[in-house]
């Protein structure tokens, strides 16, 4: 099942007739299954690209798999929301920074997908790093593709996805007993610049929206929730989540636009509407409770 490269054939990665310990062995795996390049000296190796998540921003927040990662790459292309602080796990890596800053493009996709193809066969092995989970609205999926199909041996470690930990982390759960039974988690702007048509599908639904990538979008999102009858429905805007220049503004349908202008909220940040967004108030008030029970203790 290897091929001459030392590496399972891409196909096989998945084979239900190996153990986990035996599939580490006939990929070439290292510690935590991260694959290891093997290179041929007579045939030249293929090259391998691993696209990682780097999580929602706070550096603690990247797994294990992912650091033992970046310590073998030979490059690195990150982008803008990923903290640079990680770089310090692949000190020996050529580090390329491929992402978007105030709506500059520093590379488009094509040009990042072809710089991963000639860095992977001159260099070894590439590092994709992006922020969040990279298959979650994060184009991985796209270039894991690329890659592949010019040849690239390929492998994907997942990230914590900030539509799920930038709400936890301000103590607004996604779904909650009595409150919300599903979520959904929508692209504020399509591939075309336009709001996606699914939030209004959403407005009408009891369920959590989670909203990526829709601040430029926000009057659009606020007057379909208003049509649906929700402008006292709670909603969170999280900018920069679990970096220390996190900021937050709470409202309802009817208030939030003037609280963005108030907090001077902008990119990046998520939306999260629904009554799930309550209970971080709910725990602010057990707090407040506690500590003046404590206080008359004293």
């Amino acid at each position: 099942m290897k091929n001459s490269f030392g590496h399972t054939d891409f196909n096989d990665l998945n084979s239900p007739l190996l153990t986990s310990d035996e599939r580490e062995r006939e990929e070439g795996t290292g510690v935590g299954g991260v694959p290891i390049r093997v290179s041929d000296s007579s045939s030249g190796s293929r090259g391998l690209l691993t696209v990682i998540g780097a999580g929602p921003g706070d550096v603690e927040l990247i797994t294990l798999k992912a650091i033992k990662t970046l310590q073998r790459a030979d490059v690195v292309l990150f982008d803008a929301l990923v903290a640079t602080e990680l770089l310090d796990y692949a000190p020996n890596a050529e580090h390329i920074f491929v992402g978007k800053r105030k709506g500059c493009y520093s590379y488009q996709q094509e040009q990042i997908n072809e710089l991963i193809v000639n860095r992977a066969k001159s260099h070894g092995h590439v590092v994709r790093l992006k922020g969040g989970d990279p298959f979650v609205f994060g184009r991985g999926a796209e270039e894991i593709q690329y890659a592949a199909a010019h040849g690239l041996e390929v492998a994907m470690v997942p990230g914590i996805s900030s539509c799920l930990s930038v709400p936890a982390s301000q103590h607004i759960p996604v779904t909650k007993r009595g409150a919300a039974e599903s979520f959904w988690v929508i692209t504020g702007t399509t591939k075309a610049h336009r709001l996606s048509e699914d939030v209004a599908l959403a407005a009408k639904s009891n369920a959590t929206v989670v909203i990526l990538m829709g601040m430029s979008k926000l009057s659009q999102i606020v007057e379909l929730f208003k049509r649906e009858g929700k402008s006292e429905t709670p909603i969170a805007i999280i900018q920069n989540g679990t970096r220390k220049d996190e900021k937050v503004g709470l409202g309802t349908i009817a208030s939030i636009e003037n609280e963005v202008v108030q907090q001077e909220l902008t990119n990046p940040a998520i939306i999260i509407i629904g009554e799930v967004v309550r209970h971080r108030e709910q725990l602010l008030e057990i707090k407040k409770s506690h500590k003046h029970l404590e206080e008359v203790a004293m």
